[in-house]
């Protein structure tokens, strides 16, 4: 029988378990956390997009419930961590650089210039209303993706693939 998963040739035809471990003997050393206040439907996209990336962990603050469709079953081969709070989520971050990206505030630099750190944990809010304040008050930098349309933003999921692949390209690759 035909794997139709959309996995890349050396995973075909592994249970995901396998799949899960093969990964885990590569992660690399990015965390996402996502806030996830509203229910937001990119949620899914960035799960997939941290696959993609083979990222250490998901961490989702707030509501455990999110759209899994947009995963495309690929948060079967990652660890996801749900945080019911802030403060729960920050107890795991000791010694990583808090990196929100976030464009709705007066502290935001641009994402061109900024150095990552191995150990970074990007963090990402809702498509409508950002990061809380509560989380970007503790966030050690904040980025914006630069825009040249009319637009000032990307959507919340475009973003988080365009910063995962800047942590990669400067650690990883």
């Amino acid at each position: 029988m035909e794997d139709t998963r959309n996995l890349v040739d050396e995973y075909k035809g592994l249970e995901n378990e396998q799949v899960f471990f093969a990964l885990e003997k590569k992660r690399t050393p990015l965390e996402i956390a996502i806030e996830n206040v509203e229910h937001d439907f990119n949620i899914g996209s960035i799960v997939r997009t941290a696959n993609s990336f083979n990222v250490e962990k998901v961490h989702i603050i707030g509501k455990k419930k999110y759209n899994r469709r947009g995963a495309m079953c690929t948060d079967k081969y990652l660890k996801i961590v749900h945080h019911s709070t802030t403060e729960d989520f920050l107890k795991t971050q000791e010694g990583r650089e808090l990196v929100a990206i976030e464009n709705n505030t007066p502290r935001a630099k641009p994402l061109n210039d900024k150095k990552f750190n191995k150990n970074t944990t990007l963090i990402f809010g809702s498509e409508n209303n950002g990061i809380t304040e509560e989380l970007l008050n503790r966030a050690q930098d904040v980025r914006f993706i630069e825009s040249f349309g009319s637009t000032r933003s990307v959507n919340v999921g475009v973003a988080a693939g365009i910063a995962m692949y800047e942590y990669a390209r400067q650690i990883i690759l």
